[in-house]
C-alpha cells in the first residue's frame, strides 16, 4: 500500500509528463467505419454492432465531441454491464450538458456498451449469457459478444489516446467511489491520480475486460467502480463528474481548469492489503458499517443471525485488520461463502488524513445545523 498524500508530477516517469502536455498542429477529423466528425463539429450515432433473431440492428449510442483545438483524444464508456446505470449520467451529462466551446482534443462518449442487456436490465449480454466485459478486443467471425466488442473496439476505443470506462457493483452490492488501474503504466497512473478519487486499486485487470485490452492495445485506459446496479445515485454521478474533469484538465483538454485534489488517497498495490470478507454461517445480515466506512481491527462489521435471533447462533463478523469498506452487501441475505463487504488496509498517514478530513466535515454540517436552527 502507498500513501498518495504527498504524490506529485515529480513521481512519474518523463515519457508520462509529456503525454498531452504540449500538443501542436492541427486538429484532426475523428473517423470510424462509416463515419466521420470533424474539429468544432460534434454527432450523435448510432453505430450497428450486431443484428436481432428478427435481423433488426443492434445499435450502440455514440455522441463524439471535436473540439477546434488540437488535444487528446478520450474515450468515455459505461454500461458494459447492462444494469450498471451510474455512469450512464456521467457520460451523458459530458456529452450533453458541457460547455465544449473551450475543448482541446476529442471526446468519445459512449453511454450504453451493452444494449441488449440495457434493454432487458440484465448483467450480462442475453445471448448465451456472455459478459460483454471479458470479450475484448473481441474477433470478427467468434462468438456474438467477441463480435460485439470487435466492432465497438476498433472503431472507438483503439483511436483514442486514454479512456475512462465507469461501472458499479453487482446486484445486491455497493461500492465506494473507486479507480482501478494498472499504475505500473505511468501514463495508467497518471490517468488514475488525475481522476480524484481517494482509493485506488492497482492491477493491470482480469483477461478481456476493456481497461486491460485498451491499455495493452496502447489507450491507457481506468475503471471507475461507483455505487450499486440498477440505481442512479447523484452524489456519485458528481463526483465522477469532478474525477471527468480533472482528468480532462491534467492532460490539457480543459486547459483552463484544474486538476482537482480529493484530500487523502491511497494505493492499495498489494493482495495483502484488501480482502474480501465472506460469511461463514447462512442468514440475516445486520450490516454495522456502511459503503464507506471506516472500521477498526477487531470491531464488527456485521452480525448474522437466523430468523429467531438466538443468541447462541448469533455470528459476529469483524475486521481483520484496520481498513475501509469499498464494497458492502446491499442485500441482507446470505449462503455461506457469500461475500459480505471488501476491505482495504489503510496506513497510518492516510488514517489520519482521513479522520481530519471527516472531522472537518462533521464540523461544517454541525455548523450548518445550527445556522437553520
Amino acid at each position: 500500500m502507498s500513501d498518495d498524500a504527498s504524490r506529485g508530477d515529480d513521481d512519474l516517469p518523463e515519457e508520462a509528463l509529456a503525454f498531452g502536455s504540449d500538443i501542436g498542429g492541427d486538429p484532426e477529423p475523428f473517423t470510424y467505419n462509416g463515419g466521420r466528425v470533424d474539429p468544432g463539429e460534434s454527432a450523435n450515432v448510432r453505430y450497428g454492432i450486431s443484428e436481432t433473431y428478427l435481423g433488426d440492428p443492434v445499435r450502440i449510442p455514440v455522441t463524439i465531441v471535436n473540439g477546434e483545438h488540437p488535444g487528446p483524444t478520450v474515450f468515455l464508456s459505461t454500461a458494459a454491464h447492462g444494469d450498471e446505470l451510474n455512469g450512464i449520467e456521467v457520460v451523458r451529462e459530458v456529452a450533453h450538458d458541457w460547455d465544449h466551446s473551450a475543448l482541446h482534443g476529442t471526446l468519445v462518449c459512449l453511454p450504453v456498451l451493452n444494449v441488449p442487456g440495457f434493454l432487458a436490465q440484465e448483467r450480462y449480454l442475453p445471448i448465451y449469457d456472455r459478459d460483454l466485459n471479458r470479450s475484448f478486443p473481441g474477433r470478427e467471425g467468434s462468438t456474438s459478444a467477441r463480435r460485439m466488442a470487435h466492432r465497438i473496439f476498433t472503431n472507438f476505443i483503439e483511436p483514442c489516446d486514454i479512456g475512462l470506462d465507469f461501472h458499479t457493483s453487482t446486484r445486491g452490492r455497493t461500492n465506494m467511489l473507486h479507480v482501478r488501474a494498472n499504475v505500473e503504466h505511468p501514463i495508467v497512473a497518471r490517468v488514475a491520480n488525475a481522476f480524484s478519487s481517494n482509493v485506488i486499486i492497482a492491477g493491470e485487470g482480469p483477461s478481456g475486460t476493456l481497461r486491460r485490452e485498451a491499455t495493452d492495445a496502447g489507450v491507457p485506459t481506468i475503471t471507475i467502480e461507483m455505487g450499486e446496479a440498477h440505481r442512479f445515485q447523484r452524489r456519485l454521478i458528481d463526483r465522477a463528474l469532478t474525477g471527468v474533469a480533472s482528468v480532462l484538465a491534467e492532460f490539457g483538454c480543459l486547459p483552463d481548469s484544474t486538476v482537482h485534489w480529493p484530500g487523502w488517497r491511497t494505493v492499495i498495490d498489494d493482495d495483502d492489503e484488501k480482502t474480501w470478507i465472506r460469511a461463514d454461517a447462512g442468514g440475516i445480515v445486520d450490516m454495522k458499517r456502511g459503503r464507506g466506512g471506516l472500521v477498526r481491527e477487531g470491531e464488527a462489521i456485521c452480525t448474522i443471525t437466523n430468523p429467531f435471533k438466538e443468541e447462541d447462533d448469533i455470528e459476529t463478523v469483524d475486521a481483520p485488520f484496520t481498513g475501509l469498506i469499498v464494497g458492502v452487501l446491499e442485500n441482507p441475505v446470505v449462503y455461506p461463502g457469500n461475500p459480505l463487504c471488501h476491505l482495504v488496509g489503510l496506513s497510518e498517514d492516510t488514517l489520519t488524513a482521513l479522520e481530519r478530513e471527516r472531522e472537518r466535515s462533521d464540523a461544517r454540517r454541525r455548523s450548518r445545523a445550527r445556522l437553520r436552527e
